[in-house]
Formats: structure tokens, C-alpha cells, sequence
């Protein structure tokens, strides 16, 4: 990466100075507004005990659910900062911000002393933030003397927090931004081979640019999820109810005739779960894919192709994987999700997982620590895969400015 790093800048450029540090501590909250997955939060410790240790007044600056530009106390932050104070126990003193601009919020940092965090309230209680208003950086970047972009999650998005506040004082990337673009180069553009991608979900239109592009790259694809039945009726078979976008279908010949082109191995499921309707506790039964009934809708991959995805994914030296393989959400059709849970986890290769529904299934497995790692952001990672720039990190100060 040719962007300034944390451990690039200067230590009296830190030590004792206001450090504003973005993160994506969009969690996920219950009806009591108790947070339920605190994962993004434990991944940005590394770059707050490292300013900590440089005794800065760290300054967290984040956003939480969609509130629309108005204060709405159902996307406080408050639950991070109380989360946080509990991770960081005596090393340091959290502060929970008034709100995220204007003298109040000034006055609480003023009196901050070093090694104090303090955490902004939700950046999205104010329009500015979504429409990168100018003004609103200029507001957020006048808090602080140094900005430490490690909110990789919301990378894919030009808000004034991700990339107005650059343009005001020096910024850098974090100890968690730089590990998911690491992780990335080593996996998609610097792979071990064989490199294989296991893709799932529900529409080719959302993944059509990311298949392109690892087409270029990958020594095999494997697909999975609702968007398979494209494949199989621009192949000509039948598919019953199944989801298919047949404005799509000219594109996936097209993908079709360029993996094999560039000799890369294309699998697509042989058999499927299929149902009557898109129900939990519908009757279900097991199918080849030349058989779906007419009135039918296929949820979920079959045995078979269980197998067949296990066995293309042995020889592997690296997996990456994005989608689940059928509509994991219902237990009826979550075993081929699993399945390939425990494939990827049993395998040797180096894997990197990014995408909501994949992340949630791995920890729904219980098996998030048997991966080589899994991506904290699901549009910015799909963004990276379809070989696109985050607008989060090329604003960023270069390597050479430091």
C-alpha cells in the first residue's frame, strides 16, 4: 500500500496530540440496545493501544445504523463507549462525547488528558456526513492534529468522514485497515497456488464485476447460492421457481466462454435442496440439478454437490470466499453453508471470508478462529473483488509526504 501507515508517521506528530481515529463500529444492537456482536470493535484495539501507548488523546469517530441525518437516541453510540471502557478496563479513561461537532464537544476534548479516549456521537445525526459536506469535515478535522483512517468497512463510500477529513490534516491508515489490504493483495492479486473463489448469494447483477475480474486471476470459481440457476438456465435446463435474473443471461454465457478462455474452472452445483415454497418447515427433498420440479424453488445446495465443491477445494493453497450457498438463514437450507464451513476450515490453504451472511455463518459455526481471516467490511471487500478502488484509502495521505 503507498498510503501513509500509523507506524509511518513521525511519534512527535503523535505523542501527547489529538488523534482522531474513524472506525466502523456499525454493531449490531438487541431490542434493549445491548450490543450483540462486538467484533469490529475488538478489531480496532491494536491501533488504540497503540496511540495509547504514544500517550495521545485518541478521539474515536464513527457511525451506528441509518438515522437519517437527525438525532435519534436509538443509534447512540453510548453502548460503544461503554463496550470500550470495558475492554480497555484501567488503561484508560473513556469519555462519551456530547455529540460529534460544536463547542461542547471542543471543550470536553480540551479537557481530555493524554491517554484519554473520547468517543464521538453518530456522525450520521448530521446530513454533512453523507453528502461530505466540506464545512462538516473541516468541523470534525478542526478536533483534532492527526487522522487515522481504520474504518476499512465503509471505505467503498465518499463521506465526509472517509475522505473530507484528509484534505485538513495529515491522515494515515490503522493497524486494522492495513491487515485487510494485506490479507487482500496476498489472497486475490499475490496468491499461493491454486488459488480458488467460492461464490454464493442471490443475484449475478450484485456479483457480475466480481466474477469478471476473478476470472482473470482465479484457477478455479465455484458457484453457489441463488445466482447458480442463471448459470444452469443460460445453459438451457430448467430450474423450476428457483430465482434466475434472465436479463442476465447473455452476460453468463459470456462469463461462461471467458473462464474458459482463460482456463479457469468453473463448478456449479449438481444437485440441490429444493421446496414447495420459501418456508422453514416446508416439505423438502434432494434433487440432480436436470431435475427441479416445475413448481418447485431450489434453497440450497445438495450433498453431491457438497462432495464436489470439498474435493475442487482440497488442492487449494488459497480460498477466498464471499456468499453463502442457499438461504442459510432457515435451518432447512443451511447444511450446504455449513458444509462449506467446514471444507474451507479443514482445509490447508490460506483463507480470507468477507460479506455479512459469510461472516455470520462462520460465526454461527462457532469457527471464526479457524480461518486465516475474515474481512470486517462486506461492501468494501466486495468492491475490492471486483478489482475497484476505495475511495477511503486513496485519500489518504501518500507514503512520500510523511
Amino acid at each position: 500500500m503507498d498510503k501513509l501507515y500509523i507506524k509511518d508517521i513521525d511519534i512527535q506528530k503523535i505523542h501527547g496530540k489529538r488523534v482522531m481515529v474513524r472506525t466502523d463500529y456499525n454493531v449490531p444492537l438487541d431490542e434493549d440496545g445491548n450490543i450483540t456482536d462486538d467484533t469490529r470493535i475488538r478489531a480496532t484495539l491494536p491501533t488504540i493501544n497503540f496511540l495509547l501507548d504514544e500517550n495521545a488523546k485518541v478521539i474515536i469517530a464513527s457511525h451506528l445504523g441509518r438515522p437519517d441525518g437527525k438525532v435519534n437516541p436509538k443509534y447512540s453510540l453510548k453502548p460503544v463507549a461503554r463496550r470500550l471502557q470495558g475492554f480497555l478496563k484501567e488503561r484508560a479513561n473513556v469519555i462519551m462525547a456530547e455529540d460529534c461537532i460544536g463547542t461542547k464537544v471542543k471543550k470536553q476534548i480540551e479537557d481530555m488528558h493524554c491517554g484519554d479516549v473520547i468517543v464521538l456521537e453518530n456522525l450520521r445525526f448530521y446530513p454533512g456526513e453523507e453528502k461530505n459536506d466540506p464545512s462538516f469535515a473541516k468541523e470534525l478535522a478542526n478536533l483534532c492534529d492527526v487522522f487515522i483512517q481504520d474504518a476499512f468497512g465503509n471505505c467503498h463510500r465518499k463521506h465526509a468522514s472517509m475522505i473530507g477529513i484528509d484534505g485538513f490534516v495529515p491522515s494515515a491508515a490503522g493497524f486494522l485497515l492495513k491487515k485487510e489490504i494485506d490479507y487482500f493483495e496476498k489472497a486475490v492479486n499475490n496468491p499461493m497456488r491454486p488459488v480458488v473463489a467460492l461464490l454464493g448469494g442471490a443475484k449475478v447483477s450484485d456479483k457480475i464485476k466480481i466474477i469478471e475480474n476473478l476470472s482473470k486471476k482465479m484457477d478455479k470459481i465455484l458457484i453457489g447460492g441463488a445466482m447458480a440457476f442463471t448459470f444452469l438456465k443460460a445453459q438451457g435446463f430448467g430450474v423450476g421457481k428457483s430465482l434466475v435474473e434472465d436479463s442476465m443471461l447473455d452476460v453468463v454465457k459470456n462469463l461462461m466462454d471467458m473462464s474458459k478462455k482463460n482456463g479457469i474452472k468453473l463448478y456449479l452445483p449438481v444437485d440441490f435442496v429444493v421446496a414447495e415454497k420459501f418456508n422453514n418447515s416446508a416439505e423438502t427433498k434432494v434433487v440432480p440439478y436436470q431435475e427441479i420440479p416445475e413448481n418447485w424453488i431450489a434453497l440450497d445446495i445438495g450433498p453431491a454437490t457438497t462432495k464436489l465443491f470439498f474435493e475442487a477445494l482440497q488442492d487449494a493453497k488459497t480460498i477466498v470466499w464471499n456468499g453463502p450457498m442457499g438461504a442459510f438463514e432457515f435451518d432447512a437450507f443451511s447444511r450446504g453453508t455449513y458444509a462449506m464451513v467446514d471444507a474451507v476450515t479443514s482445509s490447508h490453504a490460506s483463507t480470507i471470508v468477507g460479506g455479512g451472511d459469510t461472516d455470520m455463518a462462520f460465526h454461527k459455526s462457532g469457527k471464526t478462529h479457524e480461518v486465516s481471516f475474515i474481512s470486517t467490511g462486506g461492501g468494501a471487500f466486495l468492491k475490492l473483488l471486483e478489482g475497484g478502488v476505495l475511495p477511503g484509502i486513496a485519500s489518504l495521505s501518500d507514503k512520500n509526504k510523511a
